[in-house]
């Protein structure tokens, strides 16, 4: 079925629906009790109310292309095993056995044809149902019908993604996904897949890391070395359920940045990328995103590759999407960014930040990921290999890029400052919108009891 995205025309200079804004949202101008950051109490009932009621982001659906392809998702206190059955349907169960609750499996992929009990060899089918009880005549039936299936969780698909959760009467993962679907849907995420993965543990609440990538607001003084290539003041927009977008101009500088004419080595670099010969160039900083934009839909046409379903926008800039509570995802025509911030299970003071990026593969000339996006030369691109997960703990350095680990080096230091009886609790602009949405979701949740 066509969309609206697909229907339109390039040729008619009207605007591109993509980037109408969303209706506004007024989330008011209350300041929060900053005890949601540090305070173990608040993080066990936020357990219970946001993440055991909400749709958690397990996976790429390109982790487990075949039968028997599983990946597993640890999140707080509990573990998952996502699974392609048999037939093809995506299965999700708690990653435990119900005999005497060890873990099944412990890597982060495989390929099984059942699951084994690693403590007594009990046997599940991928879609979770009982096959063995090792020494069954030694149970009494009265036990054995307590239930020896494995306990199994929601799981649905939206957009190439998996998504798992805990409340079997939550909404469907579509509806919830409503508003932004039909967006996510245009980058074909489906067709992509892994080529880095990395995992760190923070000194920070998870929502310190989510507030942190939710806005651009602070570029300026964490990324000084971002300003003479990216725009930060921009259009945010809010959907009910903590969904919001921010887009990221790329290949113009910064307001904030004194030299507005020349083409400096940053949006160099991006011209370059997009196969434009900088040297030849004429414009100024102020015509480089317009020539970003036109120069990537003309490879666009020559590749065959579809981006008039795009507007310019989408062709220079990164379209930041969150999905509440913990997702965000940096979208891209070639490549998108999947993050998730992962609450520790017992302290408030840490995460784990969880990236990947996922690559669309074309084998065509001048065709790849955004070069800022940091690849290194000798990652495959060709979707044969499934990276293996790179996870860095808590005090060693991440290694996760320039911009990365400069907010790995903050954020312990927000923290910090979060239990200081001096910090009455945030006091949010309008660039910090999606943070008070999304805050103004998770109070929701907690007032629910």
């Amino acid at each position: 079925m066509k969309t609206e995205f697909d229907l339109w025309n390039i040729h008619t200079g009207a605007p591109h629906p993509f980037n109408a804004r969303a209706p506004r949202i007024d989330n008011g101008t209350g300041r929060p009790d900053p005890d949601r950051y540090t305070d173990p109490a608040y993080a066990r009932a936020e357990w219970d109310r946001v993440f055991a009621r909400s749709w958690l982001l397990a996976g790429p659906l390109s982790d487990i292309p075949e039968p028997g392809d599983f990946m597993t998702f640890d999140i707080g206190p509990e573990s998952f095993i996502v699974v392609r059955g048999e037939d093809g349907t995506i299965h999700a169960h708690y990653n435990v056995c119900p005999h005497r609750g060890s873990q099944l499996v412990t890597t982060d992929f495989g390929s099984l044809d059942r699951f084994t009990c690693p403590f007594h060899s009990w046997k599940f089918g991928l879609d979770g149902r009982n096959q063995e009880v090792t020494d069954r005549d030694t149970f009494r039936p009265e036990v054995l019908c307590h239930g020896t299936d494995l306990s199994s969780v929601r799981c649905e698909v939206a957009a190439g993604l998996v998504f798992v959760a805990m409340d079997p009467a939550i909404k469907p993962l579509r509806e919830f996904l409503a508003p932004i679907l039909p967006q996510l849907e245009l980058y074909e995420i489906d067709q992509m897949y892994v080529v880095q993965h990395r995992r760190s543990d923070w000194g920070a609440n998870w929502k310190g890391g989510v507030d942190a990538f939710a806005e651009i607001y602070h570029l300026h003084a964490v990324h000084p070395q971002t300003q003479g290539l990216m725009d930060d003041r921009t259009q945010i927009d809010l959907w009910p359920g903590g969904l919001s977008r921010q887009f990221v101009p790329f290949a113009q500088p910064s307001p904030r940045f004194p030299d507005q004419e020349s083409v400096n080595p940053g949006i160099q670099f991006m011209l370059r990328d997009a196969g434009i010969d900088p040297a030849t160039f004429t414009g100024t900083a102020r015509d480089t995103r317009a020539a970003l934009q036109q120069a990537k839909r003309q490879r666009g046409v020559e590749l065959g590759l579809r981006y008039e379903r795009f507007s310019d926008s989408q062709l220079s800039d990164s379209v930041v999407y969150s999905i509440f509570p913990n997702v965000q995802i940096g979208c891209h025509p070639e490549a998108v960014f999947l993050h998730r911030f992962l609450p520790h299970p017992t302290d408030p003071n840490q995460f784990t930040y969880d990236t990947c990026i996922l690559y669309r593969h074309v084998d065509a000339p001048g065709y790849s990921a955004p070069a800022w996006m940091g690849l290194a030369e000798d990652v495959d691109l060709s979707g044969r290999t499934r990276p293996e997960v790179i996870h860095t703990r808590l005090g060693e350095p991440p290694c996760l890029g320039e911009v990365l680990d400069q907010d790995s080096e903050l954020l312990p230091v927000v923290q910090k400052g979060a239990h200081s009886r001096g910090f009455k609790g945030p006091l949010w602009s309008e660039q910090e919108g999606r943070l008070r949405h999304f805050h103004a979701e998770l109070d929701r949740l907690m007032a629910s009891g």
